[in-house]
């Protein structure tokens, strides 16, 4: 059982949610998938992580656009942690709490981003953060590479695992 006093549990707690996310309610078994999205709850426990790009001020996920343009100015070193780190956000959200995403709305130049309802489409963010990031990893982290890459391209399949993941977690025990 989960123990908010063992950090190993709620890492457990999340692995196990997840595991059985993808595993038994969409039928994907991938495991380095699976551990980097549990990992990603396990990281966004903190609220400041959630909010927040690492080293940004005060750039909120609620401004996808300021975190975007932040990032294109950033030295190419930190940018791939930095979209990785957009696309970890955008992937948190619209899966556990899209409900939420509604009321942000769009205020940069980035308007390919938006859908008609001037929204941000924070999957297109995602994704295309996520594709950034792996153009920017080393050529000797291949497998890092081909993560973020598939992180891209099975963006919305991670979304519909977090969604199952959090039906799960409300489901009583």
């Amino acid at each position: 059982m989960y123990s908010a006093h063992d950090p190993d549990g709620i890492d457990r707690f999340f692995r196990g949610l997840t595991e059985h996310a993808f595993h038994t309610r969409l039928g994907v078994v991938d495991p380095p998938l699976i551990d980097y999205v549990s990992l990603l709850l396990v990281r966004f426990i903190r609220n400041d992580r959630i909010r927040s790009l690492p080293s940004a001020g005060s750039a909120e996920i609620n401004d996808v656009a300021r975190m975007l343009s932040i990032v294109e100015e950033a030295p190419a070193t930190v940018a791939r942690e930095k979209y990785q780190h957009i696309g970890d956000s955008t992937l948190f959200w619209s899966g556990l709490y899209p409900e939420a995403l509604k009321q942000f709305r769009y205020s940069s130049r980035h308007a390919h981003l938006l859908n008609r309802d001037s929204l941000i489409d924070w999957r297109a963010v995602g994704k295309q953060a996520y594709w950034i990031a792996s153009t920017l990893e080393p050529e000797a982290a291949s497998r890092e590479r081909r993560l973020l890459e598939q992180l891209s391209q099975e963006f919305d399949l991670c979304v519909e695992g977090l969604s199952e993941v959090r039906r799960a977690w409300a489901e009583p025990a």
